[in-house]
């Protein structure tokens, strides 16, 4: 057996105390023990050292240079031990690490930025990096293991992801600023029968696009599809420059996108969500605390 194998941090603890306080009453009072178990312990650590480590005698106790010796590496293990076991009891409580994060556009529009920085002032030891993705690029990234956690427009997920609802808001008509409709205070969304629409992807977004779909059948018609965009503010640039007509999240009426307006739908239509996912089989702490950290969570 080593010699690593049979020291303790027991027997290092108590060697630091003896060797501060050069008397074992003292020593053994700031251990909060009784003389006689230091005593031994010191005796074992010798023994398994394989060199005297004190001297006692009439006038008190003394490091030997064997002593002094032993002493800088015995700090320097109990150091890095107990910095160990704090790393450990940080990253189970989700106060250091790494999150990798996805986002979709819109939550930029929802306090994306302060709940970020909330969350660095509490866990300053955690590094967050962020990438702005549609959602179906978010949920492959999730599969492959490439976020941590992915904030997107879709609970309808493969298996192996979770998820949980953060808020939800209202579709909206986009307009160019120069449509016959723009001046309206609402939109009929069957009014918008005849347009060419501008829509965000099927590959960015299958479950978005099918919703904006089944919307306009419900109201007799199927959009004329005419553009696609992969993320919602190029569908609103490009309805701001004429090309086309939406239904967008209302959180894009912020975007402040030149050409392109918002008008609220004249029908009841079924709120835009944005979800939190993550996979399954991940460890949670960081996770946990950064959707803890949100406002109003």
């Amino acid at each position: 057996m080593s010699l690593a194998s049979r020291l303790e941090f027991r027997h290092l603890r108590y060697f630091i105390a003896l060797a501060e306080e050069l008397h074992y009453g003292r020593a053994a009072q700031r251990l909060a023990i009784s003389q006689p178990p230091l005593s031994v312990a010191i005796q074992q650590l010798e023994a398994n050292v394989g060199a005297r480590l004190f001297d006692r005698d009439s006038k008190g106790v003394r490091l030997t240079p064997a002593g002094e010796a032993f002493r800088l590496s015995a700090q320097s293990l109990l150091s890095r031990a107990e910095d160990a076991c704090a790393l450990a009891r940080e990253v189970q409580a989700g106060e250091v690490g790494r999150l990798r994060l996805g986002f979709v556009g819109s939550t930029l529009f929802h306090g994306l930025a302060g709940w970020l920085q909330d969350f660095q002032s509490r866990y300053p030891k955690v590094e967050v990096v962020v990438v702005e993705l549609n959602s179906q690029d978010q949920i492959e990234a999730l599969l492959h293991e490439e976020l941590d956690l992915a904030l997107l427009h879709t609970d309808r997920l493969p298996p192996g992801l979770d998820s949980r609802p953060l808020y939800s808001e209202p579709f909206l008509a986009c307009l160019p600023a120069n449509h016959k409709m723009a001046a309206k205070r609402q939109v009929a969304l069957a009014a918008l029968s005849d347009q060419p629409f501008i829509l965000f992807s099927r590959k960015g977004s299958p479950d978005y696009h099918a919703r904006i779909i089944e919307m306009c059948r419900k109201q007799g018609f199927y959009p004329r599809l005419q553009h696609e965009g992969r993320h919602w503010l190029s569908v609103v640039s490009l309805v701001g420059q004429g090309l086309g007509v939406s239904i967008v999240p209302a959180a894009f009426k912020q975007a402040g996108i030149q050409g392109a307006v918002f008008k609220p739908l004249a029908e009841s239509i079924e709120a835009s969500a944005v979800f939190a996912a993550w996979r399954r089989d991940s460890a949670p702490a960081l996770r946990d605390a950064f959707l803890a950290a949100r406002p109003g969570s």
